[in-house]
């Protein structure tokens, strides 16, 4: 039972290292399939026929060395013994010569080529001649055949058995340029099947944030027309879905704001009193929440504004000299460069959401902007607040998602800011990021990329 154990963990650890060494892309793995497998069964048909030619000149051969070696024997036997030696050489043959004298001594003949070059000789000189056969050292199918003529004299036969009949020196070229065709095929093969996934991925990835649907070229094979038909109507149902319930929270953020109203001006006309006060807060909360669900709405629907050039570090240190006009603790700093294509209004929500947030929770914000090149920055709004735990960096970005139990609108807010911010920043073709700080606080940092620009009218 324990060599089990250790055969299957080593099964286990060759699963594991076959997986990790395998190419990544579906592409590269397809190709290598069909070649190695395509490879394989070129070069075993060309064994194969190799064998098969080998097996038919041996055959051949036999048949030739049969007669050849009768009529060699029967030749020398009827020579004069003086005139013997001059003519052996001349009978010698590719694979075997003629010498005198008794040879060399050794084991039976056993080698599979051999031992049928031996029945062919054995049939050639049977009868007539006493005859004796030994394997000898030169190789693994060397013998030699030991033939006692009429006269007492002793003829050795040795026999060097070829496998077969020599290859073409091109054939390695001509193997490797098949090779090759088959290589150029496979990977027009498996580009042509992997297109269409390349063109779905390219459509999925280009489903923005506003998800509108970006249709998939319904063309090729059937297969692939029906994969993309399938694709697009299902992008389409998600958009419709989507924008019903998007518009039904529109709805009732919009119908709430005429109660809200209705009720805050009853409260106005209340006696003062705790309770008035307490009722003007949860109003105040009811009225937020409703304005913050439009936003998010129309973030949602990707209401977008032409993209244009702008400075951003104009836009940013308006924003913080709107903040020091109100009395609140901003600072900005930046670095000069380039204008940035991009859209104003959705930037300005996006920093000023995340400004509010800092003073909310931390009581000041530092907005730093760097740069990398000209078509890339990023904004960070800084504090030195609580922070956030790392467990709950990326859930706080949905919607209605709050650390704080309470509903107080002093601590726990609608959980709609972040989620608002995010969207807008998908947008703008950026990246929302919180980051605790080591130093303590918390840090916003919102990466965007220049926008193309818009065409010429």
């Amino acid at each position: 039972m324990p060599g089990h154990a250790a055969r299957g963990r080593d099964v286990s650890r060759l699963i594991v290292l076959l997986r990790r060494l395998a190419p990544a892309s579906l592409f590269a793995r397809l190709s290598l399939i069909l070649l190695a497998g395509l490879a394989a069964a070129q070069f075993l048909s060309a064994h194969l026929t190799i064998e098969e030619r080998n097996d038919v000149s041996m055959g051949a051969m036999i048949d030739y060395v049969e007669a050849d070696v009768r009529t060699a024997v029967a030749l020398i036997d009827r020579l004069p013994h003086a005139e013997r030696a001059a003519w052996l050489p001349r009978l010698a043959r590719g694979g075997y010569r003629f010498s005198s004298g008794t040879g060399s001594d050794g084991p039976p003949v056993r080698a599979p080529h051999s031992a049928r070059l031996l029945a062919s000789v054995t049939r050639a000189l049977t009868p007539g001649y006493a005859f004796t056969a030994h394997a000898v050292e030169g190789g693994p199918e060397r013998f030699q055949v030991h033939v006692q003529l009429s006269d007492g004299q002793p003829l050795t036969v040795d026999f060097r058995p070829r496998r077969g009949l020599p290859l073409s020196p091109r054939l390695p070229f001509m193997l490797a340029g098949q090779l090759a065709l088959v290589a150029l095929a496979c990977w027009l093969a498996v580009r042509l099947a992997i297109k269409p996934l390349r063109t779905l991925a390219q459509a999925a990835d280009a489903l923005g944030p506003d998800l509108r649907p970006v249709p998939m070229p319904e063309q090729g094979p059937s297969e692939v027309v029906r994969a993309a038909r399938a694709f697009n109507a299902m992008q389409r149902r998600i958009a419709a879905y989507v924008d019903e319930r998007l518009r039904i929270l529109a709805a009732i953020s919009h119908d709430l704001q005429t109660p809200i109203t209705r009720m805050r001006l009853r409260v106005d006309l209340m006696d003062e009193s705790p309770q008035q006060q307490r009722l003007i807060e949860d109003l105040q909360q009811l009225e937020d929440l409703a304005r913050q669900g439009i936003g998010y709405a129309r973030a949602m629907h990707g209401l977008l504004e032409p993209a244009r050039a702008i400075d951003p570090n104009d836009l940013l240190d308006a924003i913080t000299l709107d903040y020091l006009d109100s009395g609140a603790d901003v600072g900005f700093s930046s670095q000069p460069g380039a204008p940035l294509v991009t859209r104003p209004g959705a930037l300005r929500r996006v920093v000023t959401n995340l400004v509010d947030n800092s003073l909310k929770y931390a009581g000041q914000a530092r907005i730093v902007m760097e740069r990398s090149g000209d078509a890339l920055i990023t904004i960070r709004v800084l504090d030195e607040g609580p922070g956030i735990p790392e467990a709950a960096l990326e859930a706080v970005f949905e919607p209605f998602y709050r650390i704080e139990s309470s509903r107080n609108r002093d601590t726990g807010g609608t959980g709609l800011g972040l989620a608002i911010a995010r969207q807008l920043a998908l947008t703008l073709g950026g990246a929302l990021t919180l980051h605790n700080r080591p130093e303590g606080g918390l840090e916003a940092r919102l990466v965007l990329r220049a926008l193309e620009a818009p065409a010429a009218p």
